[in-house]
């Protein structure tokens, strides 16, 4: 059973990538109030690892003005219902030019759920060859870099790195023992 009603939802907002939309609820108690809820497609996070090291992006983010390092991540817009073993290989060739021979599956995590409904799947990319990028126009200034694992955790911890997707992807496979 539902705990709370939906009563009316309004689309307030569209495009490509989202949909924004308000919608009127009823509690158990019979209180009533709104929810805003932010609808994007579940992307992926990939952690490609070469040995002691890791490959990272790093690209302007418009939301907070600053040029961050991050694990390859994404979605397809054009297919949103993309299976993600698909969309993560796409997306870590399309970033860094990575083809990993191995993807292991590491799990699914919400990004936001007090106002999302989009979630991520989590892989580990190992078994790396170098190939190509293939950038997509919003991808523009988007740079991979290959670093050691030790200075990755160190930039974790010393708040350099920024992106709690990244820091969650790859905290969930250490603790499953995916990484030593």
């Amino acid at each position: 059973m539902k705990e709370i009603i939906t009563l009316s939802s309004t689309v307030v907002y569209q495009n490509k990538w989202m949909t924004v939309r308000e919608d009127k609820i009823k509690r158990e108690s019979g209180a009533e109030g709104i929810f805003g809820v932010v609808e994007r497609p579940d992307f992926v996070v990939v952690i490609p690892i070469d040995g002691d090291d890791i490959y990272l992006v790093e690209q302007y983010r418009y939301a907070v003005e600053e040029r961050l390092l991050e694990l390859p991540q994404g979605a397809w817009e054009s297919e949103p219902n993309a299976d993600p073993l698909t969309l993560a290989v796409g997306e870590l060739k399309e970033e860094t030019g990575l083809v990993a021979e191995k993807m292991q599956y590491v799990g699914f995590q919400y990004l936001a759920y007090g106002y999302s409904n989009q979630g991520y799947h989590i892989y580990l990319a190992t078994g790396l060859t170098q190939q190509t990028t293939q950038l997509d126009c919003e991808e523009e200034g988007l740079v991979a870099k290959k670093i050691p694992l030790s200075e990755f955790e160190q930039r974790i911890i010393s708040g350099e790195i920024k992106d709690a997707t990244s820091v969650n992807a790859y905290g969930l496979a250490k603790l499953k023992g995916l990484l030593v």
